[in-house]
């Protein structure tokens, strides 16, 4: 028991997840930042561009 409680302790497996679940989240983030960011000057040029072709 006391060695499965020292393997246990010494197990950095669950610490590389949250590292993992971290990065996702920021690389997510920064995704959604990204478009945000871009999406007003694509509505305005969609815009441009039906105006255009429809007159």
């Amino acid at each position: 028991m006391i060695k499965f409680i020292k393997n246990f302790r010494n197990d950095e497996d669950g610490a590389v997840t949250v590292d993992w679940v971290v990065l996702t989240a920021a690389v997510v983030g920064l995704a959604a930042a990204g478009v945000a960011a871009i999406k007003g000057g694509t509505d305005t040029l969609a815009a441009s561009t039906v105006t255009a072709m429809t007159s």
